[in-house]
């Protein structure tokens, strides 16, 4: 009885096996340039729509001064305005200038921001919001409700707070547009590449190109030898 055996003969020359190229080769490849301008059009164009996309904001500032009485002098309703400057923003205004805004004082918290001068006995106080008539409101409600609480205190203070001007509804709006977001971008996405690209693997050399050797400076002692 005869068996037969098969064998498999096995190929000399296997198949080769694909290999994935580096990444970091291919990015010492491309140019210097290449990271300046990929940074530049990316912040561009993230800056822009960020601009475009975001509801535009508006701003109106009202203004009150405060004014000496006759027992009074300048000096104290210089800084008794710097007082009435920290003072609008607090809950005790808030509370009050809500009623007449028609809105939270969370809101006015968020919104409104206050701001004196050291030279002039004069308060401002500004409110942005998405409409220019709601930012108006709020204004001329907190200086109203500042106002009223100043006065309240005029007998112990000799110092009235007025109304020296009202807020007016702007015509613009107070926040940056595309074009401004989209130059801001712009200039931190090629700040971004310009760093990349001072961390980017160098190019190595090429085979058989061998660096130059630099010799180092002779010390003393070899500079006395004599031959």
């Amino acid at each position: 009885m005869t068996s037969t055996t098969s064998t498999t003969e096995s190929s000399p020359h296997p198949a080769p096996v694909a290999r994935t190229r580096p990444v970091f080769p291919r990015l010492r490849r491309l140019p210097a340039w290449s990271l300046l301008a990929a940074g530049t059009l990316a912040g561009g164009a993230t800056g822009g729509a960020y601009g475009a996309l975001t509801a535009p904001a508006y701003s109106a500032t009202a203004y009150v001064v405060a004014v000496p009485t006759e027992k009074s002098d300048p000096q104290a309703a210089l800084g008794f305005a710097q007082v009435y400057g920290r003072v609008a923003t607090q809950l005790a205004v808030l509370g009050d200038a809500q009623v007449w805004a028609g809105v939270p004082v969370r809101t006015l918290r968020e919104s409104v921001r206050s701001a004196t001068s050291p030279d002039a006995p004069m308060v401002a106080v500004t409110a942005t919001a998405r409409r220019p008539d709601l930012a108006v409101d709020m204004a001329n409600a907190v200086t109203r409700a500042l106002t009223r609480h100043a006065n309240h205190a005029k007998n112990a203070t000799q110092v009235e707070l007025q109304q020296f001007s009202r807020a007016v509804k702007p015509a613009e709006p107070s926040s940056a547009p595309p074009v401004l977001t989209g130059l801001v971008g712009a200039s931190a996405g090629g700040l971004l590449g310009g760093l990349a690209l001072l961390v980017r693997p160098r190019r190595p050399a090429a085979d058989g190109e061998r660096p130059a050797v630099v010799p180092g400076p002779a010390t003393a002692g070899d500079a006395h030898e004599q031959p």
